[in-house]
């Protein structure tokens, strides 16, 4: 029997760690995930968990701690956030390169410049090429069901996972959540026993070496294919935790999206928005819908595309720039999945809630809007947009995309 109770997000993940009871952690403290490793010491204070915890001088050092662990054999975590997660940068590519299946919680906070400690998905849409996989959720309870996950995932595909929330809106506040008790989590998570290891004597090997010419592609290429064969290891692990939970979990979640005109796609916390404006459109015989991403790597690049063909119009929500002049990170990957599709959506992005900007129902009343107008006259108009800005276009009304790339040409 499940067991209900209170939580933020940042103690959901400090008591899935609890209940998987890992080898070590190493961290370091950064607003907003402090609190993640503050609650674990906690527990390991309490004797209630049996975990080396490594209080380290800095992100880099805490990504150090937990690459060498994993590498010896041992299961690794830790927690981190913004400028916290780049300063782990370089040991990110290390990491995944060398096949180690760390599992670390990110809680998204926007990148300094300017400074600024609230939400926004920049830090680790950023590090979205470093060969990790990415899980994100919208509620509390998907960030406790998603850390339980990723620990199998990471250690079934060895490949490392970023277990991702929204900065102070999941991670600070408060909501029920149904926990599973200690010992079906750990029977789920099991016990980490890799093949080989550094400190396996019968079989001497090396981690991290380095590759030269003739041989580092090849590292390359099965990092590739460990990151796409790692999609039905995704799913697998999701059906197991279905038959234990009954909580289902995908790739992305349809809402309200079979007989659609017209829908959003979107991550994070902001689809509980999303969703209230589809409610409340659908109350007024507007066909509208969402697609909540929740597994942005490995992208779902053949499944999410035949998702959004279902309807003529769709808008994709990016919490984060790339400053690409052609949109934000997921737009670019869902718009460019439709490519070989006959019969697909006009796609346009919307970036929106940068440095913790609010977003609202009726920016989404209004984003709607704007698709079923590109719904009725097959014109999608300027394809990059920005929402809840104030000054929405550039000076002398050049627009982003398609106009001043003409006048420029």
């Amino acid at each position: 029997m499940s067991i209900r109770e209170r939580m933020s997000g940042n103690e959901a993940v400090a008591h899935a760690m609890k209940q998987i009871e890992p080898d070590v952690m190493g961290a370091f403290p950064i607003t907003p995930s402090t609190e993640i490793p503050q609650y674990f010491s906690d527990y390991i204070a309490n004797g209630k968990v049996d975990t080396e915890f490594v209080a380290v001088e800095s992100e880099h050092s805490a990504m150090s701690v937990c690459m060498g662990a994993s590498a010896a054999g041992a299961r690794a975590v830790t927690a981190t956030s913004s400028a916290g997660l780049a300063y782990m940068w370089e040991l990110l590519y290390v990491v995944a390169s060398s096949r180690l299946p760390v599992t670390m919680a990110v809680v998204n906070r926007a990148l300094t410049g300017p400074i600024n400690i609230n939400n926004d998905h920049s830090d680790s849409m950023g590090a979205r090429d470093s060969g990790w996989i990415q899980i994100y959720a919208e509620t509390n309870q998907e960030v406790y069901d998603n850390f339980i996950q990723g620990v199998v995932i990471a250690e079934k595909s060895r490949l490392p996972v970023m277990i991702c929330q929204d900065g102070f809106i999941t991670s600070h506040g408060v909501s029920n959540i149904e926990l599973i008790e200690d010992e079906k989590v750990k029977e789920f998570a099991g016990s980490y026993r890799p093949e080989n290891y550094l400190l396996k004597k019968e079989n001497p090997l090396a981690v991290g070496p380095y590759g030269v010419s003739p041989y580092y592609m090849e590292v390359k290429r099965q990092q590739a294919q460990a990151m796409k064969d790692s999609m039905p290891v995704i799913k697998k692990v999701a059906e197991a935790f279905r038959e234990m939970t009954g909580r289902d979990h995908g790739f992305f979640e349809e809402y309200m999206m079979d007989d659609a005109d017209v829908a959003l796609v979107i991550i994070g916390s902001s689809a509980g928005t999303a969703k209230e404006a589809v409610d409340r459109l659908r109350a007024e015989n507007k066909k509208v819908g969402m697609i909540k991403l929740r597994v942005f790597r490995p992208f779902p690049r053949i499944p999410l595309a035949r998702a959004m063909c279902k309807v003529k119009a769709v808008a994709i929500m990016d919490k984060a720039e790339s400053f690409s002049n052609s949109g934000g990170p997921l737009f670019n990957e869902a718009r460019n999945s439709l490519y070989d599709l006959s019969g697909k959506p006009y796609a346009v992005n919307y970036i929106y809630g940068l440095g913790g900007r609010d977003i609202t129902v009726e920016d989404f009343y209004d984003i709607f809007q704007d698709l079923y107008v590109i719904h009725y006259t097959d014109d999608p108009g300027d394809i990059y947009r920005y929402v809840g800005v104030r000054d929405r276009r550039f000076p002398d009304a050049v627009d982003f995309g398609r106009e001043s790339e003409n006048d420029i040409v």
